[in-house]
């Protein structure tokens, strides 16, 4: 690790960053006029999805100038995460675009850090949410337990699939839906019901505190590095239903992502497999 900081002083710079970070968008949702582009023709970013990436970026960039960072906005070449020689940082700055753009409460920042690929910390604070809308921080570093507003938080230990609350996500892109509700009718049928809050990083802090039992969705590495973490942390059980490729790091590998109450794990990822003709 570099210059001997230790990972909770590094989670410690991580909540700092996420915090101011979850000031400066509820800013410019609350007071400025909200401006919106897209990226590839179809995926929203807003103005403070920049904003906030720059300001995360450029705090890491300026205290450990040695580290890698893999970005949403700013950096977001995947390779990075193949490359586990130095410390990288994985950040969305936004977790739930749309759902800010709309007004909506499940949004979050996502921060996460990595050494030799692993995951060892990670943050994911949600500045609308809580009571009062006063925000919600979960945290976690790697052997410490996961936290929500320093509190420590375990999944919902939930053991019969028919009676389990699970979520999922639908990508911007539609040319390619088939097995995706393939795998949304298997669920359906199998489980109590769906939450679809648009925010992977959220599901998935969700499922770590107990609020839903099951998670699962393809995603890039940025939603759900910390979340993952925290999940893990939490004790609940967090794998792949499909193959992760040999040359990938498991903690930052998206496709086929499975998060959940430990007795539920084999008996979903079984559900997903076979809608999936694994």
């Amino acid at each position: 690790m570099s210059d001997s900081v230790s990972l909770h002083e590094i989670t410690d710079f991580a909540q700092a960053l996420a915090l101011e970070a979850g000031e400066l968008i509820r800013h410019e949702r609350d007071h400025n006029t909200l401006r919106t582009d897209y990226k590839q023709q179809t995926e929203l970013v807003t103005h403070a999805d920049i904003m906030a990436d720059e300001f995360i970026t450029g705090a890491i960039r300026k205290r450990f100038p040695e580290h890698r960072i893999l970005s949403e906005e700013t950096m977001p070449d995947l390779t990075q995460a193949e490359h586990i020689d130095t410390p990288l940082w994985v950040i969305d700055p936004i977790d739930g675009t749309v759902n800010y753009a709309y007004g909506h409460p499940q949004v979050a920042v996502s921060i996460a850090y990595a050494e030799r690929g692993q995951v060892q910390a990670g943050i994911v604070h949600a500045p609308f949410a809580g009571q009062n809308g006063k925000g919600e921080t979960f945290r976690a570093t790697r052997g410490d337990g996961a936290t929500l507003n320093g509190q420590a938080i375990r999944h919902s230990n939930a053991s019969e699939l028919r009676q389990a609350l699970f979520a999922t996500g639908f990508p911007y892109t539609k040319d390619a839906l088939e097995p995706l509700l393939k795998r949304l009718d298997a669920m359906i049928h199998q489980c109590r019901d769906l939450r679809r809050m648009g925010s992977a990083a959220l599901d998935i802090c969700w499922v770590a505190c107990g609020r839903l039992d099951v998670y699962y969705e393809n995603v890039s590495p940025w939603d759900f590095a910390a979340a993952r973490l925290i999940a893990i942390e939490a004790g609940a059980h967090a794998g792949h239903f499909g193959e992760v490729p040999e040359n990938q790091p498991a903690d930052l590998w998206g496709k086929d992502i499975l998060i959940s109450s430990p007795k539920l794990w084999l008996s979903v990822r079984e559900v997903l497999r076979n809608a999936s003709g694994y």
